[in-house]
């Protein structure tokens, strides 16, 4: 211990363990700045001195709490000399409550304090406390070096050997500021065990972690059932879980399904969950034990590896990211389904007989759903009926010119400042700001029922092709419902917009929604009697169809380009069509197209399904389903590679030129064998999606009626940057995953989720039995 070393040597290790370098003081000065300026005690000048032959040792080692006998975060009464231990913070830390204690048993008489090892030259610097009830707080005294001589401390021959409270505050607040910004202050009781694990932050991986726990740790009963394990049988479950069955350990890093079975049985055994503090309120990932810590590495490296923004270390979109995942999922599960080698998954409707039209149980179905535009021709007042394709996530707009100001009751002042444990001396809460300078402005509410209005209100299409008019264009008005409702529904709110300058905008908005909707007014009635309907379209000759297939052919949508304009704030359906309009991959002409036609009211549908005419033509124009240019040019400007490994890896990497070029240079050791792996990968997954194309997948369906579960929230003005936390509701109570921090949530940031997940209430307690 440091009683072992020479006075001088142990003092002037503490004095540079507890030295306010330069980080802390810019810490310390923004704390400062957001509360209100340290008052001057109205007791300093009339403080009762108790004149008892009390002097304070000028050696450390000798300071001691009176009562306990602590040495460590130490406070002098000022009237009588009585060393006592300081308060016990809110977090459990702190000291033995000393002071307070010989505060209150004096007669409440002598209230300033100071705490040694801060007092230093620089007199400024001490830490100075009244606990008068009419004061309580941290003080100043002007007259301190005088009282200090009176207890035979010369201040100017110390050195700083303590924390102050508000350096420890800011250490605190650094390890649960993101909590504290989320729910404004609240104090969070940690929580572990099964569906409360944490996951390390791999670094910007947080878009990640919180997609992970609204998906894996427990909110969906069918995933957790299909790739986790029940905490009863953990370790069993876990070794002879059916994903990890038959997979070489060469294989297991790069399977999906594996490492979608580790990551959710590590979430929802508790196996890996740590203690829990009895006290502390705040979970610091320092202090846990390494084994008790998860670190995602190989789950990102499958999920992401192959894509040209997850796979690198950068702050990504989460909504854009829940998407990509459920596509990966997707196109595993069904080549596992389809595969006569793997049996770790197995079609319920080939298993019990079932209705086939149900389709595969993949993931993706627990979220589907299609929507019904019902569009009426204003030439001669017909209608047409159009279901889009299957989407997974509705995404709504923010009616910003609805949003009004909602006067809000001030309650800062009595409780935002208030000693949260009264009597138990905790100290005020505090919150560090956004940004210094900042201003408080007024923020506008938008209501969820407004976001919905708007996305199903009425609208005109100036330039619609009417088929039973001779193909002439008239204007048509399009209202858009609900065809069915699927048993969980992700909603994603635009909370961003492209700014002036081009660069992602956060919009300064709340949402007022509740816990329980309803969707029921917004289902789709289908034709009624009275309705006059478009004649179906007559078939054509096989000819003319493939040249009209051919001629309205979408293009091949570029990846990478399609990232680029979703960086920038644009729905993934609106850069969808902006590319589309523009050739595919032209980012600048896609953005010009954006800025012309963003206002239209179809922006962010998704665009319509190509006819099965036109699917056809377009895969007879090219077997290799790439652009034989980009073939020709990568093979002349690499100048190491044939003109069939090209194709290989333009079609591994969606079309994408430069992740091929990645890819290829990659796998040169092994070129050959690389592409006989996919090829014999692409032959599954061609087989599963002709074996799912050839029948008309029936979508679950029930009442619409809706219950929120989870939320994912962004902290931070754009989706590339800040930081993303998770609320996932466990047994009617709120919880916050906060990477490795895992709380009971006191006040859920509803108004202010980036995305919402909703279960169906009639399938709550009945999970389906597909998965």
């Amino acid at each position: 211990s440091k009683n072992d070393f020479p006075t001088m040597v142990s003092q002037s290790v503490d004095s540079i363990i507890h030295h306010s370098g330069l980080a802390v003081q810019q810490d310390l000065k923004v704390w400062e700045l957001d509360d209100e300026p340290t008052p001057v005690s109205k007791y300093y000048q009339d403080l009762p001195f108790v004149d008892n032959g009390k002097l304070v040792s000028p050696n450390p080692k000798d300071w001691k709490c009176e009562a306990s006998g602590d040495t460590d975060n130490l406070w002098l009464n000022l009237s009588d000399g009585y060393i006592g231990g300081g308060r016990k913070n809110w977090d459990g830390s702190g000291g033995s409550n000393g002071a307070l204690d010989h505060f209150t048993e004096t007669g409440e008489k002598y209230p300033l304090v100071v705490k040694l090892g801060t007092i230093t030259a620089d007199i400024e610097t001490a830490d100075c406390f009244s606990y008068a009830k009419d004061e309580d707080c941290p003080v100043k005294i002007p007259n301190l070096v005088e009282l200090l001589e009176k207890r035979g401390i010369k201040a100017a021959s110390l050195q700083k050997t303590a924390k102050s409270t508000a350096e420890l505050e800011v250490e605190l607040n650094a390890t649960y500021a993101f909590d504290a910004i989320t729910e404004a202050g609240s104090h969070l009781t940690p929580v572990a065990g099964p569906g409360y694990q944490g996951l390390q932050n791999l670094g910007n991986s947080c878009y990640m972690n919180s997609v992970v726990q609204l998906l894996l740790s427990g909110t969906v009963p069918e995933l957790s059932k299909r790739y986790g394990c029940s905490a009863s049988s953990a370790e069993d479950t876990i070794t002879s879980h059916p994903m990890l069955q038959n997979v070489s350990p060469r294989d297991a890093p790069h399977d999906v399904l594996v490492q979608l079975a580790k990551l959710s049985c590590a979430l929802t055994s508790g196996v890996y969950a740590g203690p829990v503090p009895e006290s502390a309120e705040v979970t610091d990932s320092k202090s846990l034990d390494p084994k008790y810590r998860l670190q995602p590495r190989m789950f990102k490296h499958v999920i992401g590896g192959d894509h040209v923004d997850f796979r690198t270390g950068q702050q990504q979109d989460a909504a854009q990211y829940l998407q990509h995942l459920l596509e990966k999922i997707d196109r595993n599960e069904l080549a596992a389904l389809k595969s006569s080698s793997d049996n770790r998954l197995q079609s319920k409707s080939e298993e019990d007989g079932g209705d086939e039209s149900a389709g595969d149980p993949v993931t993706s179905r627990l979220f589907s759903f299609k929507s019904t535009a019902r569009l009426v021709c204003s030439q001669d007042g017909k209608i047409k009926y159009k279901e889009s394709a299957p989407e997974t996530m509705l995404s709504l707009r923010l009616p910003m010119e609805k949003a009004v100001v909602i006067e809000e009751e001030k309650k800062e002042e009595d409780t935002g400042k208030e000693t949260d444990g009264g009597d138990d001396g905790a100290p005020k809460e505090k919150r560090l700001k956004a940004e210094e300078g900042d201003e408080k402005k007024p923020v506008p509410t938008v209501t969820f029922q407004q976001c919905l209005d708007s996305w199903a209100a009425e609208t005109t299409l100036e330039d619609y092709r009417w088929p039973h008019l001779q193909n002439t264009v008239h204007p048509a008005t399009q209202q858009t419902t609900f065809t069915n409702y699927p048993r969980y529904l992700l909603v994603h709110i635009q909370r961003y917009t492209l700014g002036a300058d081009w660069t992602p905008q956060k919009l300064e908005v709340n949402l007022d929604i509740a816990e329980e909707i309803d969707l029921n007014s917004l289902k789709s009635k289908g034709p009624q009697e009275n309705e006059e309907l478009v004649p179906p379209e007559e078939e054509t000759t096989s000819a003319t169809a493939t040249t009209a297939a051919e001629m309205n052919a979408p293009p091949a949508i570029d990846e990478g380009a399609l990232c680029q304009l979703m960086d920038m704030g644009f729905s993934m359906n609106g850069s969808k069509r902006a590319l589309n309009a523009v050739g595919g991959n032209d980012v600048q002409a896609a953005m010009n197209w954006v800025f012309e036609h963003s206002t239209d009211p179809d922006f962010n549908d998704p665009l319509p399904e190509p006819s099965a005419d036109g699917v056809a033509a377009a895969a007879s124009s090219s077997d290799s389903g790439v652009d034989e240019g980009v073939v020709m040019s990568l093979v002349e400007n690499l100048g190491c590679f044939t003109p069939d490994q090209v194709r290989a890896a333009l079609k591994e990497c969606s079309g994408a030129a430069d992740r091929a070029a990645d890819w290829l240079f990659s796998h040169m050791d092994d070129i050959e064998g690389a592409i006989a792996a996919l090829n014999s990968k692409n032959d599954a997954a061609a087989a599963a999606a002709s074996d799912g194309a050839t029948s008309d997948v029936k979508l679950e369906d029930g009442d619409g009626t809706y219950t929120m579960v989870g939320m994912v929230s962004h902290i931070g003005k754009n989706t590339g940057s800040g930081h993303y936390v998770a609320h996932l509701k466990r047994n009617d109570k709120w919880a916050i995953f906060n990477d490795e921090k895992v709380a009971l949530s006191e006040h859920p940031p509803f108004q202010h989720a980036y995305m919402y997940l909703f279960q169906r209430k009639d399938t709550i307690n009945a999970p389906s039995p597909d998965y």
